[in-house]
């Protein structure tokens, strides 16, 4: 069983889409180990992102993703990271097939309606910055 972070973020939230995001998830038979909604700090998303801070979209990155509020999960399964990523389908919302979340749920390459660790230490790391040790014990 692997784990993987994922999050649907403030496009996809304002636009009431998190029903039909949750429903694919289970869909997929992934399973749903936490979750919580918050609305990110400018901090909180700088530090999130901070992989990308010399990148230039990093500064209207840090302002999409504190407009709203966001849906933190974890989820797991055989092959998690991977089967999250298929399902959510390429970064580009515009280049995304109809059958993939960002196809169906985003409209551009950074509104595109979710997130996904892209690797297993990613996922460690993302995993820990949303979701203390106690929300996760027993689960």
């Amino acid at each position: 069983m692997q784990r993987t972070f994922a999050i649907i973020k403030p496009d996809a939230v304002a636009a009431g889409h998190q029903g039909g995001i949750l429903a694919a998830i289970q869909e997929a038979g992934l399973r749903l180990v936490a979750i919580k909604s918050l609305r990110l700090s400018t901090a909180q998303a700088e530090g999130f992102y901070a992989v990308h801070s010399a990148r230039p979209f990093f500064r209207s990155l840090v302002t999409f993703m504190t407009e709203g509020p966001v849906v933190a999960m974890v989820l797991e399964g055989e092959d998690a990271i991977a089967r999250w990523r298929n399902l959510m389908g390429p970064t580009d919302a515009t280049k995304a097939g109809k059958d993939t979340l960002r196809g169906r749920f985003g409209t551009s390459i950074e509104r595109n309606a979710t997130h996904g660790s892209d690797a297993p230490e990613t996922a460690a790391y993302e995993i820990g910055f949303f979701f203390s040790g106690l929300e996760l014990a027993g689960l």
